[in-house]
C-alpha cells in the first residue's frame, strides 16, 4: 500500500471537518482566544487544531513564523495550568500548514485567561468552546480531592431524583427555585450525582441542562 504523503494526511484530516476534537484556524491574531481552545480540548477529549486552514477546508498556509510564538504564548502565559502541545508541520500545495495536538488533562480544569486577567474554564461540546459551569468545577473540584466522601440520601437527593425522574432536563436555576436549595448546595449535589453516573450534564439550546443518565 502506498504511504499517505503529508499532502494526503493533512486533506484525510480536513476531509473530517470541524468537530468536538478538531479546529480550523485561518490565522493566530490573538493568543487569549487559542487559549480558550486549549483550555476546551484539555477539559474535554483533548483535539488538534489545523492552523492556516479556512474554515470552508481550503489551504491557506501559515503567514507567519510568529504564529509558532502566538500558540506558545497561549499555552504558557494564557492558560493556567500550563497545557503541553505537540506542534507538527506539513507542506501541503506549496503552503505551510501547522498541526497542534492537544492531549486531554489530567488535572482539570485547565483555566484560559480573559481580557481582564480573570480565569476561565472552558468545554468543547461539538465544534464550539463553551463555557463550563459552576457544576462542572466542581465535579473536577470533587475528583481531584484525596478524601472519600460520606453520602447521605436526604429529602434533597429524593427531590432532585424525582424531578429527573420526570422525563424532563432541569437547569442549575430551575433545580434551585422548585428545591429552594442555595446555589451552593444544588451546584454541590449535582456535582455530586454527576460523580456517580446518576446524572449527566447536556448543552441543550445555549445553555447546560441536567437529566438521568441514559444507559
Amino acid at each position: 500500500m502506498k504511504p499517505l504523503t503529508d499532502a494526503d494526511y493533512v486533506h484525510s484530516l480536513i476531509a473530517e471537518g470541524e468537530h468536538q476534537q478538531q479546529d480550523f484556524k485561518f490565522e493566530i491574531s490573538d493568543a487569549r482566544k487559542i487559549a480558550r481552545t486549549l483550555s476546551a480540548f484539555s477539559n474535554t477529549n483533548g483535539g488538534r487544531l489545523l492552523i492556516g486552514v479556512k474554515d470552508n477546508g481550503k489551504i491557506a498556509g501559515v503567514r507567519s513564523e510568529e504564529e509558532k510564538y502566538m500558540i506558545e504564548a497561549a499555552a504558557q502565559m494564557y492558560c493556567s495550568p500550563e497545557v503541553n502541545y505537540t506542534m507538527y508541520t506539513y507542506i501541503v500545495e506549496g503552503r505551510q500548514v501547522l498541526l497542534v495536538q492537544i492531549e486531554e488533562s489530567l488535572q482539570k480544569p485547565i483555566y484560559a485567561k480573559d481580557e481582564s486577567g480573570k480565569l476561565l474554564a472552558y468545554l468543547r461540546i461539538h465544534d464550539e468552546n463553551i463555557l463550563a459551569t459552576p457544576v462542572h468545577l466542581r465535579v473536577w473540584q470533587q475528583s481531584g480531592s484525596s478524601r472519600g466522601e460520606l453520602t447521605h440520601y436526604t429529602e434533597r437527593e429524593q427531590l432532585l431524583l424525582e424531578l429527573l425522574k420526570q422525563g424532563q432536563s432541569l437547569s442549575l436555576n430551575q433545580y434551585c427555585r422548585l428545591s429552594k436549595s442555595s446555589r451552593r448546595a444544588a451546584e454541590h449535589l449535582l456535582a455530586k450525582f454527576i460523580r456517580y453516573d446518576i446524572i449527566e450534564p447536556v448543552f441543550e439550546n445555549h445553555k447546560f441542562q441536567f437529566r438521568i443518565k441514559k444507559e
